[in-house]
């Protein structure tokens, strides 16, 4: 392949990867109002992070997601923003290991590490910042769990875990399948045929 070429395919592998940022977002927002408006215990607002990421690495993974949240926080829910940092994570860690999603196993197991990420950054949030409120449908399940004779540090873990694991799996799964049904056109350009 030539040097001019080269830097074509490179260039229009960029542009579409900076034209997937909006779209993650988007994607994301939908799978939030989704979840949210029929009352599910899940998020299902990093489907779009998990598919930026698997396409076009961390730095597109990791923006799609704290934007999402940035933006989310400022237009419509404020307990949104502080979650910046969780879907930053996710969007890194999969633009890490993004070849994961072409075999189902691996999937699996991204969406157990990104189960902890999860878990591990936006326990602190939920707990310190929202005294363990946020008002989504896991609010019940910290009730519960508090209702046990947990502290709340452990209901809030319990609850982000047990929400995340079906959460973040389930999404690992969406994206799966997603990559799967791209066009060869489409996977080439991105680096994942």
């Amino acid at each position: 392949m030539s040097s001019r070429t080269a830097r074509e395919v490179t260039g229009r592998a960029s542009s579409a990867m900076v034209a997937l940022i909006p779209i993650a977002i988007a994607i994301n927002f939908v799978g939030k109002y989704l979840a949210q408006a029929i009352h599910l215990p899940l998020f299902l607002d990093t489907i779009g992070t998990v598919l930026a990421g698997a396409l076009g690495g961390p730095w597109a993974g990791g923006l799609a997601g704290a934007l999402t949240n940035v933006i989310y926080g400022l237009a419509i829910h404020p307990t949104s923003t502080p979650y910046a940092i969780v879907n930053l994570a996710i969007g890194i860690f999969v633009g890490l290991v993004a070849r994961w999603f072409t075999r189902p196993g691996l999937t699996l197991a991204a969406g157990i590490i990104i189960t902890f990420i999860a878990a591990i950054l936006s326990a602190p949030i939920t707990a310190v910042v929202f005294g363990g409120v946020t008002g989504n449908g896991s609010d019940l399940l910290t009730a519960f769990f508090l209702k046990t004779g947990r502290n709340l540090w452990q209901s809030v873990f319990a609850t982000e875990f047990l929400v995340e694991i079906v959460d973040k799996v389930v999404t690992c799964y969406i994206v799966f399948f997603i990559l799967r049904s791209l066009p060869q056109r489409t996977r080439v350009r991105f680096g994942i045929a």
